[in-house]
C-alpha cells in the first residue's frame, strides 16, 4: 500500500476577504476531489486573504498510479483554474 501526498501553494489574486477566498477555494476542492478521486483540504494559510496551502492524498496500491495522479493535479489546476496561481508543489509518496 502507498500513500502520496502533494501540498499546493496557491495565491488567489484579487481576495479582499476571507469570505470571498472559501467562495473561490470550495469549487476547486470539490473539483479535485471529484476528478482525481483524492482526499483535499487546506492546511495552512487559513488567516491569509490571497493565499493558501492545500493538501491532497492518496492511497493506493500501486505506487506508479499514486505518482501519476499526483504529478496530473499540478497541471490540471493551472489549465482549468486560471484565476489562481501556483507558487509552489511538493509530492511525497510513502
Amino acid at each position: 500500500m502507498t500513500l502520496g501526498i502533494i501540498t499546493l501553494h496557491l495565491q488567489i489574486p484579487g481576495c479582499t476577504s476571507l469570505k470571498e477566498k472559501r467562495r473561490r477555494l470550495k469549487p476547486l476542492l470539490a473539483r479535485l476531489h471529484r476528478q482525481f478521486n483524492i482526499s483535499v483540504a487546506e492546511m495552512d494559510q487559513h488567516d491569509a486573504w490571497q493565499e493558501s496551502l492545500i493538501a491532497c492524498a492518496v492511497v493506493s496500491n500501486d505506487i506508479g498510479f499514486t505518482t501519476r495522479s499526483l504529478q496530473a493535479i499540478p497541471d490540471w489546476v493551472e489549465v482549468h483554474w486560471p484565476d489562481v496561481v501556483l507558487l509552489d508543489n511538493q509530492i511525497e509518496v510513502f
